[in-house]
């Protein structure tokens, strides 16, 4: 991590809340550049054996502490990032799941977007009320401290009309029904790390617990996997991706099962859970060797996947640069292999060493696609963003 200097201009602190967790990373800026001078995480909000571990330029703290709900656990984390780092934050930008129809772009946090926020939950009922939570603890902890939301659905405003639509009557469009996308964020970092000279037809693939693809043509987003909400798309850790909407309308009416049990099978019980046993592909590629359900799990993940990449090939006319991101993307070099096998046809090799690697670049210098593995950084995109904003509203 880089160390504190005396010429800092602004401290950031991003924050991201999850259902059950909060991540935070405080950056210190000099001018352009961003040096990490920490990053906390605090798990298991809600439930018993929460965990909370802060890595700083100063030394680490690991401890147990249960944390009853996202007001507490906020409580636990500025303490001791305060201690830490024995100074203030200037701006503090969060990272926002869902922006619905009206948030294209990043945003001054004020009453109006907060409101506006509450009134978009049903979009997004895991992840907005912990991030509403998460700003007003700020605002009662530091109140004289600007609040920028970033938000993950924005980069995929540039969509056309026929990727946004939903096969919907005009009535339900309307509501604010269709495909907004997600892990937007994501996929801005990657697409800064080409730089100026960014490859015409990309796409990327944001794999982890949850899972994306996108297709970017000219550095903007004109297709993407997941839609409505986080839930659709591939096959992720715990969730389905794509149904046929006959098995909702199946396990509603046959199996009786009430709307908020249905959105535990679909958001807690579906996906490499719900086949392999666990979301975890780290311990399915270990299983797999002997277990036939871990190896369905990562087939059934891989061939999710490698279809989504045609898919979005199509849309394009070809691709000149496949990423890999994300947790599973980033490390699992057997699901990279997985995925690519059976896409030679659109001139993806893979190199086995590099890719047993995960250097920057894992395809062979004969493949007409380059296959890169690029470790993302959302914590950086907010970082920019909040203080591009701020910096305007002054």
């Amino acid at each position: 991590m880089g160390g504190a200097m005396s010429s800092v201009e602004e401290r950031v602190l991003c924050v991201n809340s999850g259902s059950s967790s909060l991540k935070f990373a405080l950056f210190a800026s000099y001018g352009e550049r961003l040096d990490t001078l920490a990053t906390l995480a605090v798990q298991n909000i809600g439930g018993a054996r929460g965990r909370v571990v802060l890595r700083s330029n100063r030394g680490g703290r690991e401890l147990e502490a249960n944390h009853l709900d996202h007001a507490q656990a906020f409580e636990t984390a500025f303490s001791l990032l305060e201690e830490a780092q024995a100074g203030p934050f200037s701006i503090v930008g969060h990272r926002i799941v869902h922006g619905g129809p009206r948030y294209v772009e990043p945003a001054l946090v004020d009453p109006t977007l907060v409101a506006n926020l509450r009134a978009i939950v049903p979009l997004a009922p895991l992840h907005l009320p912990s991030s509403i939570a998460g700003i007003e603890a700020v605002a009662r902890r530091y109140p004289a401290v600007p609040q920028v939301a970033c938000f993950d659905t924005a980069f995929h405003s540039s969509m056309p009309e026929v990727a946004r639509r939903l096969p919907l009557t005009d009535g339900i469009d309307g509501a604010g029904v269709r495909r907004y996308g997600f892990h937007g964020l994501s996929y801005e970092y990657v697409m800064s790390t080409f730089g100026p000279t960014a490859p015409r037809r990309v796409v990327i693939a944001h794999l982890g617990n949850g899972a994306s693809l996108v297709a970017v043509e000219n550095g903007k987003s004109v297709d993407t996997t997941m839609g409505f909400t986080p839930a659709g798309g591939v096959m992720m850790g715990t969730r389905p991706g794509d149904l046929d909407p006959g098995v909702l309308l199946h396990l509603l009416r046959q199996e009786k099962l009430s709307p908020d049990a249905l959105a535990q099978v679909i958001e807690r019980e579906a996906g490499l859970v719900g086949v392999g046993g666990t979301s975890d592909m780290k311990e399915l590629l270990a299983r797999s060797r002997s277990d036939e359900r871990a190896k369905l799990a990562i087939a059934m993940f891989c061939r999710s996947v490698r279809k989504a990449i045609a898919g979005l090939a199509s849309i394009l006319g070809g691709i000149d640069v496949l990423v890999f991101t994300g947790g599973i993307g980033e490390h699992a070099a057997e699901v990279r292999e997985g995925v690519c096998d059976g896409l030679s046809f659109m001139g993806i090799e893979l190199d086995r060493a590099k890719n047993d690697r995960a250097e920057d670049v894992v395809s062979t210098s004969t493949s007409r696609c380059v296959v890169r593995v690029v470790r993302t950084d959302e914590d950086a995109m907010i970082a920019k963003h909040s203080l591009r904003i701020a910096r305007a509203n002054r």
